[in-house]
């Protein structure tokens, strides 16, 4: 395991595997529908932690979304940027800050494909809460083409590493 890097101490409890015990996603524009999945945030003794995600059908197993990542704290301050790219063509740069016991992020940058199907998305908001009883929370709110900012997935982890 890598020496964690001096800076990281605003966000060091976030380092592990963690396992969805709860995940809901809801859109105006889709059916309601529940997932699976894995995050993981890595430390390898930078300023930053590699980010994956992995979710999955909760019942036949079948891949749904993939992502990876970073997330890079600004030493000496608790200013962060999270770079994330998706597998189906999406790149964001989202910004914000740390407290205690989670972080708050909001795009400034949205890059997609150009084969990439509508509606496109123009904005996302994102909390990370470390609860109170060791599970996170992480709430996605998000804006396309078609509909305002709205609450897209809410989903509870418990860390398994």
């Amino acid at each position: 395991m890598a020496k964690i890097h001096e800076a990281l101490k605003p966000i060091q409890w976030l380092i592990g595997t963690w396992e969805a015990i709860s995940a809901k996603g809801s859109y105006p524009t889709i059916k309601d529908f529940t997932y699976s999945e894995t995050i993981k945030f890595e430390s390898m003794g930078q300023p930053l932690l590699n980010y994956e995600s992995r979710s999955k059908h909760p019942v036949s197993g079948a891949p749904m979304h993939l992502e990876n990542g970073f997330l890079r704290i600004k030493p000496g301050t608790s200013q962060l940027a999270f770079m994330i790219s998706h597998n189906f063509g999406l790149t964001v740069l989202e910004e914000g800050f740390a407290t205690e016991k989670g972080f708050e992020l909001e795009s400034k940058s949205i890059c997609r494909m150009s084969f990439s199907k509508e509606p496109s998305v123009k904005a996302l908001k994102k909390i990370y809460k470390l609860n109170e009883n060791g599970t996170l929370e992480v709430r996605t709110d998000m804006e396309t083409s078609n509909t305002e900012m709205t609450n897209h997935l809410v989903a509870i982890y418990k860390k398994s590493e």
